[in-house]
């Protein structure tokens, strides 16, 4: 657009707006939102406060105000328990009004009540009592005020319906039970002659369908209308006559318009103007359109202008901890970006939300299916058909909306399924969540393997409106990547919605503003309840990346090409960017404190990093769903770097996703580490007894072995390290210099395998201590060497022979592990926190690593419960199973300590998290931890997602071992630091 048409434009949405604001006037009676309330009387029947006038803020939600009863929707199923909290409140105030409003159209909106709702306006009702909570709904006030003076507005709100319909669909619910004006109320003044809505079709190839429904026409008016930037100006677009019918339709078509999609969501503004019979404007209305074509297939999909749909979505309620359901603005905003953030680009709720969250959708790009409430319970036939009205004449504009949902698992009434395309011009398909209704199965919660005659072998278009739950840290990025890419296989798959957005944690105003998420019934988010990001966010956002990157390994050989794809739905790849970084990761061997520290996962956790050089990557032009290579042009200093970065960018300039890979393999790393430190190039760490150890200045000399009774001790000039001659474990490590013990003792035990010590024996081989223990069972044996320096290395050999003695059965049975590898103690009050090189910084589960990146972090302890807490929680967890370890300092004021991998892909576990207290039924909500504290690697276990381990794909299923003769084993190579 030129800055001529572009200023232009402005011009004309200003001159729009002035036109607007002469025409329809608005005047709050509350205020806006959370953050924006006004204060109003208040007297509450039952509960906290109750019985006497106080005052309340307006909007909100009683019980956070510190009036009534908390109840959560699953009250119903609580023993002893036959009714939920059901107090009444009654609101005044007193308010003026302008005496020029005076012959003018005044109608009194609510934008949201729980739940049944009676208006007084100066004493006289204003009309029926409105139920239902979720739905905006007016009053025609005109003949009930008082113009230029005062006015007094009364309201009565009951939080448990008179309708027991209303109260199934909405109160019976999975969700918490609010009460009050929760969304804010306006008046709004029209001339008596007025438009009073709009709905439109607006489709991609440019054509406009507009139907204004009007009130207080006579018939000699007449209807124009413009659309910003395009002016309609030839006479297909002229004024056209009203006639006597309340509901006119206007048509045009507009050329060169930009369709709108999740990815460029190009909106305009549609001005309808009321024109009298000497061309006088009387009345104008205005909306903001976007030009697109949504329409379903069956055995096809879901199409938007023409391009099959594949929603990558999730479910979100209206809620923060703070409000309730009282949200504002720039929360919309802000939780769109974060949905768009994890490469998201669809949206569900169980009931309308905040129009604001709508326009955030329509504006930064999101598609949404807007929903009817019913969980697991229907509302009436008039009752349903009221709200129906009310939800599409308030949202049926947006062109966000892709999908009408009447009701929820079992919540519809199909007696009113008719009614969506009544009042939707679009006439947008309508679900059933959870059924497979009129030609699109909406299956909840599927497992891997799906069917029979669903989706697997079936020929109907798939789209869960539930899937990967997310209660406490189960779901979402859990067995995601498994899910995916066998759905995505599928042509008649339309997407998935995942369970849920945020933890519903509301802060209790009778608990001094703790946090409550009623045990394991709401903290189901991928978010925290202050938008908290927890590790599957980062998960989601990997696997959900529209610029993939292919699996890279990276070797001499490697050249800078790499294999990418598109995974957008409209975007060519050739309009996004990508640029490369090569960090080096200085381990403590040869830390020198340079690099760039950044904060990362909302402040709970750092990363170092030092960029040795970066640029841009070539990418290719690809049109969605291509494959082809990319580019970078390697720098000199490539292989002198330890990791390269990849972080993608969108067509808007956005950050996609950040990948990494590393350059050194573990063992090369170690190698490289030690021979800048002076030491011997063998991962073992070993050097010449002559070498100086660092700034402690220890006179160092050869290493010797002393034996006791039941010990076997080597001795260095820097630690001392004891065994058990029982079973060949660690019983005491002290640090010379100042006699101070480091607590790392009792292991290695075996995990996941039996380990009998068979053989142990001691000696000094080039000035190194050395001891060797050799087993019967899955371990053949472990080699401890002490440096003279004080570096101690363990070389253990594991499941290299057929006949296992114990280990395992024989040569040829397949053996499920869920753990596998090594164990010591250390005790948890002695750790402060911890610096690592590998993935990270989250927690990872065997079926949820994706998101988790190379590089150096930090974290300092916590004992995060996911999910669960009475205060604002601290992410990334502490506790947990972490990625490729590279290196790790435990830290600790009076026992800290460094390990090196000289192995790949051993998994450091580090503690055993905390359950959740409110956990179902005692049942716990991840597998077990291997016995001890601090663990060696090489399988982790998965955690489920909603549905058992069986029931997930590939990734998530135990690992395998079959030992063959001649198999070399497995090494788990690790170096020891306590100086």
């Amino acid at each position: 657009m030129s800055r001529k048409h572009f200023l232009g434009t402005i011009l004309f949405l200003l001159t729009a707006w002035v036109v607007q604001a002469q025409e329809t006037e608005r005047q709050y009676l509350s205020g806006t939102g959370l953050g924006n309330t006004v204060t109003w009387q208040f007297r509450v029947s039952e509960g906290r406060n109750s019985g006497r006038w106080s005052k309340i803020e307006v909007p909100s939600q009683w019980e956070l105000q510190g009036f009534g009863e908390y109840t959560y929707g699953r009250w119903y199923k609580k023993p002893g328990v036959k009714n939920p909290s059901m107090e009444e409140g009654t609101y005044k105030r007193s308010f003026r009004i302008p005496r020029n409003w005076q012959g003018q159209n005044i109608r009194l909106w609510f934008d949201g009540v729980m739940t049944d709702t009676e208006v007084l306006v100066n004493g006289q009702s204003a009309g029926p009592v409105h139920q239902g909570g979720f739905y905006r709904f007016s009053y025609d006030v005109t003949e009930l005020l008082k113009y230029g003076s005062s006015n007094q507005i009364e309201v009565r709100v009951k939080k448990h319906s008179d309708n027991r319909t209303v109260n199934a669909a909405e109160r019976k619910a999975d969700w918490w039970l609010f009460g009050g004006i929760y969304r804010p109320v306006w008046l709004e003044a029209k001339p008596a002659t007025h438009i009073e809505r709009l709905a439109v079709d607006a489709r991609a190839d440019g054509e406009l369908k507009v139907e204004v429904h009007l009130q207080g026409t006579t018939g000699e008016e007449s209807l124009s209308m413009e659309v910003a930037p395009i002016s309609a100006k030839d006479a297909e677009h002229r004024p056209v006559k009203v006639t006597k019918e309340p509901v006119q339709l206007l048509t045009a078509h507009f050329d060169g318009i930009s369709p709108w999609t999740p990815e460029s969501p190009v909106l305009y503004r549609l001005t309808v103007s009321l024109l009298g019979k000497e061309g006088n404007i009387i009345h104008s209305m205005d909306t903001r359109i976007g030009f697109r074509t949504i329409d379903f297939r069956p055995r096809d999909g879901l199409y938007l202008n023409g391009t099959k749909l594949v929603m990558k979505g999730i479910n979100r309620h209206s809620f923060h901890p703070d409000g309730g359901r009282t949200t504002n603005k720039e929360l919309s905003i802000e939780d769109v970006k974060l949905i768009k953030e994890m490469n998201m680009n669809a949206v569900r709720s169980h009931y309308p939300p905040d129009e604001h969250f709508l326009d955030a959708c329509d504006s930064l790009g999101l598609l949404y299916i807007d929903e009817l409430a019913g969980w697991q319970n229907a509302y009436d036939t008039p009752t349903g058909t009221r709200l129906v009205r009310e939800m599409l004449t308030r949202d049926v504009n947006h062109p966000c909306i892709v999908l009408w949902s009447n009701g929820n698992e079992g919540g519809w009434n199909t007696a009113i399924d008719s009614l969506f395309r009544t009042y939707d011009p679009q006439k947008r398909h309508v679900i059933h969540p959870w059924a497979d209704f009129d030609e699109l199965d909406t299956h909840h919660y599927p497992a891997y393997l799906t069917g029979v005659a669903r989706f697997t072998n079936g020929y109907k278009v798939f789209m869960p409106a539930e899937f990967m739950h997310g209660q406490y840290d189960q779901g979402h990025g859990a067995g995601l990547e498994d899910f995916w890419a066998r759905y995505t296989a599928h042509p008649l798959f339309a997407g998935g919605f995942m369970w849920a957005y945020s933890d519903e944690a509301v802060r209790r105003s009778d608990r001094g503003g703790a946090l409550d998420s009623e045990d394991y019934n709401a903290p189901d988010g991928i978010l925290g309840p202050f938008r908290e990001k927890e590790g599957s966010y980062y998960s989601v956002r990997e696997v959900w990346s529209p610029i993939h990157v292919e699996p890279l390994m990276i070797t001499p050989s490697f050249r800078g090409d790499f294999r990418v794809s598109n995974r957008y739905l409209f975007t060519n790849l050739g309009a996004c960017s990508m640029r490369w970084r090569v960090l080096r990761c200085t381990s403590p061997l040869n830390s020198d404190g340079e690099g760039e520290v950044v904060t990362v996962a909302d402040g709970g956790a750092q990363a170092w990093r030092q960029v040795l050089d970066s640029g841009r990557v070539q990418l290719p032009s690809l049109v969605p769903g291509e494959t082809g290579f990319a580019r970078i042009d390697l720098p000199d200093n490539f292989f002198n770097g330890d990791i390269l970065e990849l972080e993608a960018y969108g067509a808007d300039g956005e950050s996609v996703c950040t990948r990494t890979f590393p350059i050194h393999y573990a063992k090369d790393y170690l190698k490289g580490e030690l021979q800048l430190k002076g030491a011997d190039a063998h991962p073992s760490g070993s050097q010449s007894a002559a070498a100086s150890t660092d700034s402690q200045n220890i006179t160092v000399s050869n290493c010797h072995v002393e034996e006791t009774d039941t010990l076997i001790t080597l001795h260095s000039s820097a630690i001392t390290v004891s065994f058990r001659k029982s079973d060949a474990t660690i019983t005491s490590v002290t640090r010379n210099a100042d006699g101070r013990i480091i607590p790392l003792k009792d292991g290695p035990v075996a995990v996941g395998m039996k380990m009998v010590l068979a053989d142990l024996s001691a000696r000094t081989e080039n000035g190194d201590a050395v001891l060797c223990a050799r087993y019967r069972g899955a371990a053949d044996s472990i080699v401890w060497r002490l440096t003279p320096d004080g570096l101690l290395s363990m070389d253990a050999v594991l499941l290299n022979r057929a006949s296992g003695g114990g280990g395992f059965d024989d040569a040829f049975t397949d053996t499920e592990v869920l753990n596998l590898g090594l164990t010591f103690s250390y005790p948890e009050s002695e750790c402060s926190g911890m610096r690592w090189m590998g993935r990270g910084p989250y927690r990872v589960w065997k079926n949820r690593i994706p998101g988790a990146n190379y590089g150096v972090w930090q974290k300092d302890y916590n004992n995060t419960i996911t999910g669960e807490s009475t205060e604002r929680l601290v992410y990334p967890e502490f506790k947990g199973y972490h990625a490729n370890l590279y290196w790790a300092t435990l830290q600790s004021p009076t026992a800290p300590f460094t390990v090196y991998a000289a192995s790949d892909g051993i998994f450091l576990r580090v503690f055993t998290p905390e359950e959740p207290h409110g956990r179902q039924d005692g049942l716990n909500t991840m597998p077990d931890f291997p016995a001890g504290d601090i663990s060696f690697l090489l399988d982790i276990p998965a955690i489920r997602c909603f549905k058992p381990i069986s029931q997930h794909g590939p990734q998530s299923q135990p690992g395998i071992i079959r030992i063959k003769k001649g198999d070399e084993g497995l090494r788990l190579n690790l170096m020891f630091d306590f100086r």
